[in-house]
């Protein structure tokens, strides 16, 4: 198969940026055989991050599994945000970490960061250990951290599932048929696990600590509620460009 006939098998299955894609697959296939599956993956509907194995964000490279999420560009706002409140000696959480995409840009900004992650998914999991070759748990949200992380979290960055479960029909298909439905669906308003993550930060965050959590523009005032009923000094930010919304909480104590 010529790189022109994978232009045009691209672009009949309906990929917008077929060329670039093309590019892509032609550079990461190792072999003729290679390159025919994974075309026709690409064309089956798999998300082209999960097609090639890596995503790029944030200018990193970030490996990418069968259904685990794939990291989107608007959480480039959250990942810029946590870096700047972010000391060199900070100890960080990256919950719901997914692929572990924020985790692995904030130790790359901040290299003497002590980080830790978690997630529920043993996909994404399996996934994070290999970007980030460190601490990755396994487990439902504050569950899965090791005890003696309470009360000393500066950081806790989280892209937790916010989409409502309604909407979830309504995605594209790369997301809802490709990728863990654990990672898409946030309950009836989208806000079911932002909901238990501010209502157990305090107890997790050091004096001082900061909780980032990336939600809509639409849920953005709900949230800030969530933090300040949980005792967190609330604020929220966003970034017209990448359509990000991002709600940062500190705590009082």
């Amino acid at each position: 198969m010529t790189p022109s006939d994978i232009v045009l098998t691209l672009r009949a299955a309906g990929c917008v940026f077929a060329e670039d894609e093309a590019d892509l697959i032609v550079a990461a296939a190792t072999s003729p055989a290679e390159l025919d599956d994974m075309v026709s993956r690409r064309v089956s509907g798999l998300p082209l991050e999960q097609v090639l194995g890596w995503a790029e964000f944030c200018g990193l490279r970030i490996l990418v599994e069968p259904t685990v999420f794939v990291p989107r560009r608007r959480s480039e706002l959250l990942a810029s945000s946590a870096v700047e409140i972010t000391a060199e000696d900070a100890t960080v959480v990256d919950l719901c970490c997914g692929t572990g995409a924020l985790g692995a840009v904030l130790r790359a900004a901040r290299p003497g960061i002590d980080l830790h992650a978690a997630d529920i998914d043993p996909a994404a999991v399996r996934c994070a250990r290999r970007n980030l070759h460190g601490q990755v748990y396994e487990g439902d949200l504050y569950d899965a951290l090791p005890d003696h992380l309470r009360g000393r979290v500066d950081v806790l960055v989280v892209n937790a599932p916010y989409v409502p479960t309604e909407a979830i029909g309504t995605m594209p298909p790369e997301a809802r048929l490709h990728e863990a439905r654990v990672a898409l669906d946030g309950g009836a308003d989208g806000l079911d696990v932002h909901r238990r993550v501010a209502a157990d930060a305090a107890a997790w965050l050091a004096p001082g600590g900061h909780l980032l959590i990336e939600t809509s523009a639409r849920q953005a005032p709900v949230a800030v509620g969530l933090f300040e009923r949980a005792g967190l000094v609330a604020r929220t930010l966003t970034d017209d460009d990448l359509g990000a919304t991002v709600v940062i909480g500190t705590s009082r104590r």
